[in-house]
Formats: C-alpha cells, sequence, structure tokens
C-alpha cells in the first residue's frame, strides 16, 4: 500500500471483528490467533491497531505504521489525519448482535417494500454500516454517526446509483421512522 492511500473499508471492518473475537475469547490460543490474524492483515496494509478508552467506551484506533515509533505514535509524522481510521468497540455483544441484526435488516425490508428499490438499498447499506461499526439499531443512529455513514461509508462502499445518491438523506429518515415502528 503506497503513503497516502487509505485503508480498504473491508479491512477495517475484518480488523474490528478481529479485535472484538479476541477480546470475547475465552482460550489464550484463541485470543491469540485473532490477534496475529488482525495484527497481520493491517501490517500487510501498513497500519497498527491501538485501543484506546475513555468516558465514551473503547475504541479501536488504526494508524499508519509509519506515524509509529516504539508503540508511540509521533504527531510529527501525522501527514493526513484522514489516514488514521477509528471505531467503536463499544456496544452489544455477540448475543445481542444477532437481535440488532435481525432487527435492522426487517427496518431496511421494511422501507424497500414501502418505498421502493433506491431506499430500500440505501436502508440496507445504514443497516450494515450500523451494525458493523456500532452494533446499534439504526434507528438509534446519532448525528455523528449518520454524517459518518453520508460522508465516508456511503460514497465509498454501497456503491449507490444517481437515484440512490439523490434520496440518501430521505431515507434515514425513512428508516429512523420505520425503526421506531418496528421496536414497537
Amino acid at each position: 500500500m503506497a503513503d497516502g492511500e487509505s485503508l480498504p473499508e473491508t479491512v477495517v471492518t475484518r480488523a474490528l471483528t478481529l479485535t472484538r473475537r479476541m477480546r470475547e475469547a475465552v482460550d489464550d490460543d484463541e485470543r491469540a490467533a485473532y490477534r496475529e490474524e488482525r495484527d497481520g492483515l493491517l501490517a500487510d496494509h501498513g497500519y497498527v491497531p491501538r485501543v484506546r478508552e475513555d468516558e465514551a467506551g473503547e475504541t479501536l484506533v488504526l494508524y499508519p505504521e509509519e506515524w509509529v515509533e516504539d508503540g508511540v505514535v509521533q504527531v510529527d509524522r501525522i501527514d493526513d489525519v484522514d489516514r488514521g481510521v477509528e471505531r467503536s468497540l463499544s456496544g452489544v455483544g455477540d448475543d445481542d448482535w444477532a437481535a440488532v441484526e435481525a432487527h435492522n435488516r426487517a427496518v431496511a425490508e421494511r422501507v424497500a417494500e414501502e418505498h421502493g428499490d433506491a431506499h430500500g438499498a440505501n436502508a440496507h447499506a445504514f443497516a450494515d454500516f450500523m451494525g458493523n461499526h456500532y452494533r446499534k439499531r439504526v434507528e438509534t443512529a446519532t448525528p455523528a454517526e449518520r454524517a459518518e455513514f453520508l460522508e465516508e461509508y456511503f460514497p465509498r462502499n454501497a456503491w449507490p446509483t444517481d437515484d440512490q445518491r439523490a434520496v440518501v438523506e430521505r431515507s434515514l429518515e425513512l428508516v429512523r421512522t420505520a425503526g421506531r415502528r418496528e421496536a414497537e
């Protein structure tokens, strides 16, 4: 990976999954295997992982390896802060994740049935984003999470059509409404 390139979203998602599995593993060998796979995957792309803890919870932070020396980020080496990646590790556990995923899929299907293909495709993309990145129900998305979806995830990962792009903000409103109805 050349300097200045951003980390592919598929790699970020896999690193997040492996980090969660590593933290939930009960066996030391299993934990080590997840860590080795995650660290190797990120090294192949020139990144290193860290977990940051603060009042908001825990966050997986992925830094370009050229920013780090002896495990410490060298601020003077940061050329483009957008190359760093952060994903929340604080969310529901695996048992609840299946329920969140089922709920989000039902909401996306409802939006598709009631509002058509473009809104439905956007709803499914948002369900993917909220489930994989935040492990949260779609209707509970914060304004910052919706902005992250619209500005980062949607253009890079949803492969939207012109029709989808034209209605995506309305789609998120429909998702929120349908999600609240689905939760009742």
